[in-house]
């Protein structure tokens, strides 16, 4: 037979043990330095198509918005 617990394991315990997986990041949001929308960092703009100062996407329905 195996080890067993000597002790009840209270809920908040139990908790703490499992809540390190479960919490919930913010994605990390920068400024597109060409349209000044908020994006992913290290992704290209949705709303313009650049990265890194350069067009990476031709974007079709492209309005530009200041």
């Amino acid at each position: 037979m195996g080890a067993l617990p000597k002790r009840k394991i209270s809920r908040i315990r139990r908790g703490h043990r499992r809540a390190h997986y479960l919490s919930l990041n913010m994605p990390k949001m920068v400024y597109c330095p060409q349209c000044h929308h908020l994006h992913l960092s290290h992704h290209v703009c949705k709303n313009c198509g650049s990265y890194k100062n350069h067009e990476v996407v031709i974007i079709k329905d492209k309005k530009k918005k200041n």
